[in-house]
């Protein structure tokens, strides 16, 4: 009898933070194929028999490759695996998770998504940051930092961005901090525009700085400030001078 595989999102990192459905299927089951940013307290929800397949990426640490990890999702499932694959935040928010849901469907085998809180959001708010305010931001734009390294051009258009009036989220951006900010500085983004870093967002070792755009690379080498980490630019930074954390 052939399995299926459940597209999970852990949530932005606090174990507490999973959905109730994604909880359930963790603990059925028979093999959870786990990407880095999944907190791995998570695991021990798992059946003691449970197969633990890490399949972490971050940056350029790859423990397995896409297309490995593509092709061994099919494998399992074809075998009767029932397989959760748990990936950080929501699986399709820069997960990758409709590339392994297309190679499933593909391969003819049973595939389900479970959405997970995406760090997009509520990382920003569990730090004081609403992304979108009625008072200064009535639109929010969601970028990758780390775009893929076979593109011969970079598809943003940072001039449009930089002109724009709402607040950019960009994750995977902290190795590219500077130029992400000379950009949009060069795009019109006046340098003074607020700016926030949040590093291990909703665990108890979150961190978040308020400095300016052209603050941003400095701050976070002045602070030793690592991935994984979001960053926001807009108005809204400002919002947590007033509310401070509230993880």
């Amino acid at each position: 009898m052939a399995g299926a595989v459940y597209l999970v999102g852990a949530g932005p990192g606090d174990p507490g933070l999973i959905t109730v459905r994604g909880l359930e299927l963790l603990r059925m089951a028979d093999t959870v194929v786990y990407d880095a940013l999944a907190n791995r307290d998570l695991l021990d929800e798992c059946r003691e028999d449970a197969e633990l397949i890490d399949a972490g990426k971050r940056g350029g640490d790859h423990t397995m490759r896409q297309e490995e990890i593509n092709r061994l999702l099919v494998e399992l499932a074809v075998g009767g695996r029932m397989v959760v694959r748990l990936k950080g935040g929501d699986p399709f928010m820069f997960g990758r998770g409709a590339e392994e849901a297309a190679e499933l469907r593909g391969a003819g085998v049973e595939v389900h998504v479970v959405p997970g809180i995406s760090s997009s959001i509520s990382v920003p708010e569990l730090a004081g940051i609403p992304v979108t305010h009625r008072d200064c931001a009535s639109m929010v734009t969601f970028l990758t930092g780390h775009e893929r390294g076979d593109r011969r051009e970079d598809r943003v258009d940072w001039r449009a961005l930089a002109e724009g009036h709402g607040t950019l989220v960009i994750l995977m951006g902290m190795g590219n901090a500077g130029s992400i900010a000379s950009d949009l500085t060069a795009g019109g983004m006046p340098g003074d525009t607020p700016a926030a870093v949040i590093t291990r967002g909703s665990t108890p070792e979150q961190t978040a700085d308020v400095t300016t755009l052209s603050g941003l690379e400095g701050i976070i080498r002045e602070k030793g400030l690592t991935a994984p980490g979001i960053i926001v630019i807009g108005s809204v930074a400002r919002i947590r001078d007033r509310l401070g954390d509230l993880r």
